[in-house]
């Protein structure tokens, strides 16, 4: 029997002892969020033998783009590699596959931000955060979390998906009032590359979000179809 793979910090999530590893993805986080806020997500899709390494928010350290191009190129860490996007982290992670940087498979871009948005007190950001009780929570009591990001000006990069190669999931709240998903759609329309997905009463987070085990099973979905060919050929009937 292998032995487990090692642990790699406190956003690090691996398969189960004893499968083998089905790919990795690298989680760039939003606005005011770090790695640890992607916990729930990550010991999801560990469970189903994917590694999880979730980072911080790139626009509020530059430095978390350089660990993403080094987990990338670590060939430690099975392919495929697929990186992932919440709100300022899908431009950010959609920057780096513009830019062609190496390793990259495919693209998730989750509550892709497509406007400033008018903060308000905490309990209507995080209501625009997400609909599910247990996340609101965490985010209330986590001192590492960052209040009133979604407020802040920012500068992430433009976003070119017409410079990306590689097939894209994104997904989006129906109910987002931070990123309206008829804005989303329209800057998604008209690009082959990406399949969307949106979620009925879901909000900006997404992936942490009320629906987040739909979520994460879309998710696996898209990634069982990757593994077996980037033209992300049908494993069952029906579904699209």
């Amino acid at each position: 029997m292998p032995a487990p793979a090692p642990t790699w910090n406190a956003s690090s999530w691996n398969e189960p002892e004893g499968l083998a590893a089905r790919g990795t993805l690298i989680v760039l986080a939003g606005r005011g969020e770090h790695g640890g806020v992607y916990e729930r997500f990550g010991r999801r899709l560990a469970f189903d033998a994917y590694r999880v390494r979730a980072l911080g928010d790139p626009s509020d350290d530059p430095s978390v783009l350089d660990r993403a191009a080094k987990l990338l190129a670590d060939e430690s860490l099975p392919g495929p590699k697929v990186l992932v996007g919440s709100d300022t982290g899908a431009l950010y992670a959609a920057h780096l596959a513009a830019e062609r940087t190496a390793g990259i498979d495919a693209l998730i871009l989750a509550g892709l931000p497509t406007g400033p948005w008018t903060p308000g007190n905490w309990d209507a950001e995080v209501e625009a955060r997400t609909a599910c009780p247990t996340h609101q929570a965490r985010l209330t009591h986590d001192p590492d979390f960052r209040r009133g990001a979604l407020g802040e000006a920012a500068d992430p990069p433009e976003l070119r998906l017409d410079l990306v190669r590689v097939p894209v999931l994104a997904l989006h709240g129906a109910d987002d009032t931070v990123s309206p998903v008829e804005q989303a759609l329209s800057v998604y329309a008209g690009h082959s590359g990406v399949r969307t997905v949106t979620f009925n009463g879901g909000r900006h987070d997404v992936l942490n979000d009320a629906p987040h085990r739909t979520a994460a099973a879309t998710v696996v979905l898209f990634l069982e179809r990757l593994r077996l060919s980037p033209e992300l050929p049908l494993i069952a009937e029906g579904l699209a």
